[in-house]
């Protein structure tokens, strides 16, 4: 037997905002747009050449999604983007806008450094030695 995991779900406040972070700024491709009533869609957006896992932007609905928006891990680094190489694609994602949190650093297991959604979502930008 073989499983992955087919998507996660991210709360944003906005479709057209989140995608204009994750496909514009990010480079992520759209996988997928389709409206299922007048405010809800299914929208998945994935890495460049990434096979698997998407990620599901989810509009926020009602009070308690809203709150969770930027924080659906307490304020820890939520997600990982691998890359091939980290250089390139700090350089590239900095140039774009990207907010970094810290400045790149080496640890045991490679290349990495925290970035932020305009959300408040933190990722890992990491290449693995």
């Amino acid at each position: 037997m073989k499983q992955s995991i087919g998507a996660i779900a991210l709360v944003v406040p906005e479709y057209d905002e989140a995608l204009a972070f994750y496909s514009g700024k990010l480079g992520f491709d759209l996988i997928e747009d389709t409206a299922l009533s007048d405010s809800k869609r299914w929208v998945l957006v994935a890495p460049k050449g990434s096979t698997e896992a998407r990620l599901l932007l989810a509009k926020a609905d009602g009070p308690v999604q809203q709150a969770a928006v930027g924080n659906q891990t307490g304020g820890r680094v939520f997600l990982f983007l691998k890359t091939d190489d980290f250089d390139r694609d700090f350089g590239s994602m900095r140039a774009a806008g990207v907010t970094f949190l810290e400045e790149p650093r080496t640890e045991a297991y490679g290349k990495v450094a925290v970035f932020q959604d305009p959300f408040g979502n933190k990722w890992d930008l990491i290449q693995h030695f």
